[in-house]
């Protein structure tokens, strides 16, 4: 087993550009589904782990890639407990929607990479300053890109990752604000898409998606 680099992993993050949040993701689809993001140029995958395969999903889509490839995390976790368990199975790194210490203190202690979620300056100071690597903004859609750039401007060494409700058409915005890396739930999980197999209809969109950071991060 290779020792976690956190700061490797985040490299790998933001050469993703997007971390796809997996909610809901099925045993008989999330290879699949993960490969057709990675298609279109997507490599962060976040399974959540309010999913009851969770733990399984993660080992499973871990092991289907190697680590030039891809990078599999685990996201809406809550608690310590819960976050040394998704290390234990693969999980490269951990998101939260709140700033919980414990989270934080676990997944220094195993040299994971985490990003708790938060909204404000202060928040996002708080979780930087307890261990934090990313501070993941959340819900970005309350605030939208200019609350971003507004925590960017005065605190330029916090990584940012928006997440709530970004899609196509405003990822570049987010970009332009200051984010190092945003997280996509529906909007690059079309569940429609997933149900009915077209899968080519998610590299379609993380391809969109890819596109317009890549714009965004060269203006």
């Amino acid at each position: 087993m290779s020792i976690p680099d956190p700061s490797s992993d985040f490299d790998r993050l933001v050469d993703s550009g997007v971390v796809a949040v997996m909610r809901g993701a099925d045993a008989d689809t999330v290879i699949e589904v993960a490969q057709a993001l990675h298609d279109g140029g997507v490599t962060a995958y976040e399974i959540t782990a309010d999913n009851p395969d969770a733990m399984a999903l993660i080992e499973e889509v871990a092991a289907s890639f190697s680590a030039d490839e891809a990078i599999v995390g685990a996201g809406t976790v809550l608690e310590g407990a819960t976050a040394r368990r998704a290390v234990e199975r693969g999980a490269e790194f951990v998101v939260s929607p709140t700033f919980d210490a414990d989270v934080v203190e676990t997944c220094n202690r195993y040299g994971t990479l985490v990003a708790p979620g938060v909204l404000t300056p202060t928040e996002a100071l708080d979780a930087y300053e307890a261990g934090a690597d990313v501070a993941k903004v959340f819900p970005a859609s309350s605030m939208g890109p200019g609350h971003l750039s507004s925590i960017a401007g005065p605190l330029p060494q916090i990584p940012l990752m928006p997440t709530g409700g970004i899609d196509a058409d405003n990822v570049g915005d987010y970009i332009e604000a200051g984010a190092a890396v945003v997280g996509a739930g529906s909007a690059i999980m079309d569940a429609d898409a997933i149900a009915a197999g077209d899968f080519e209809a998610i590299t379609d969109t993380a391809r969109a998606f890819t596109r317009e950071i890549e714009r965004a991060r060269s203006d």
